[in-house]
């Protein structure tokens, strides 16, 4: 749906975007991220044809961003960070706008107008000026213009900011239901939105791509140890017996906890070693041989937010 080859952006001497390639399926949502100043928007306003580029080549959906500017921005919905409005409209006006410059038939655009009113939750608003309007619900409005015509390609750069708890929730499944049928890219700076609604992650550093996986692959890749946290009903020395031939006693730590009688338990556990059995049903099967009871058994690996601060370490390191 969309292809980036070796694209280059260039600012005075500084590279904005260095060289970057990626390819956009059809059909999933895909999460932009990276640090500030790592390139992003730069990238989202040269893909929706609102900057060039230095160097390289953008298609969408089969047409060259800079050689067929027109057809490739029919493709193309775009909600920037800062949604453009004219304050003086009402919500319908300034939506029935829109469709004109999307050039939206006329005998369609009341239908589409209506339809994206009511997918944005704005229905009871459209009839208000948007200069009276919260912050949250002009960031609706910025969506709604995004939506309308339900091009295959929706570009939404940080489409929650400004909303409220229960209106990020709403967007957030309304971004879901068009994934369903649409091709969505969304950058984000809150990592757990983009880890509940997205399919694929790309995250960009210093203008380059530095990882491209589903959010549970680079879980799994960026952490060669999980942790483990066990609530056992027994004394330490008795706990350290029969996790000896399990754990090595650097990985494993002790604590008192607030249950009586028992002892909080973490141990680190290697995930590079080749075994078909889960660790878990092998610390299970030891403390029941011992007929020691485990009250609670919790395991973790790294988060979204861990390898993203892992993977942009290096960058933040050179600055």
């Amino acid at each position: 749906m969309i292809e980036v080859k070796n694209l280059v952006k260039e600012y005075g001497g500084h590279l904005a975007v260095d060289h970057l390639d990626f390819t956009i399926e059809d059909g999933q949502i895909y999460g932009f991220l990276g640090p500030n100043g790592a390139g992003k928007s730069t990238t989202m306003n040269i893909i929706t044809g609102y900057i060039g580029a230095t160097e390289g080549d953008v298609w969408i959906n089969g047409h060259n961003i800079l050689e067929e500017p027109e057809e490739a921005k029919k493709c193309i919905g775009y909600l920037p960070e800062l949604p453009p409005l004219y304050v003086e409209m009402t919500v319908k006006e300034q939506l029935l706008f829109a469709s004109e410059l999307k050039k939206i038939p006329k005998e369609d655009r009341e239908d589409e107008i209506l339809a994206v009113l009511e997918l944005a939750k704005l229905t009871d608003v459209k009839n208000r000026l948007i200069r009276n309007l919260s912050k949250g619900y002009r960031q609706r409005v910025g969506l709604a213009q995004a939506v309308l015509g339900f091009p295959p390609v929706m570009i939404l750069d940080e489409p929650t900011v400004g909303l409220d708890p229960k209106q990020i929730i709403e967007i957030r499944d309304t971004i879901k239901k068009l994934g369903k049928n649409h091709t969505i890219i969304l950058s984000s700076h809150i990592l757990s939105e983009v880890s509940a609604v997205c399919d694929h992650i790309l995250i960009i550093d210093r203008g380059k791509l530095i990882a491209s996986d589903t959010p549970e692959n680079l879980e799994r890749q960026m952490s060669e140890t999980s942790g483990m946290e066990l609530l056992v009903k027994a004394e330490e020395e008795k706990i350290r017996d029969i996790l000896s031939p399990l754990i090595q006693a650097a990985d494993l730590t002790i604590e008192e906890s607030k249950e009586e009688h028992a002892k909080k338990v973490c141990l680190s556990i290697d995930q590079t070693e080749d075994s078909d059995e889960d660790i878990r049903e092998r610390i299970f099967f030891a403390f029941a041989d011992e007929r020691v009871p485990i009250l609670s058994m919790q395991t973790s690996q790294a988060s979204l937010e861990e390898v993203f601060l892992e993977l942009t370490k290096e960058g933040e390191e050179e600055v």
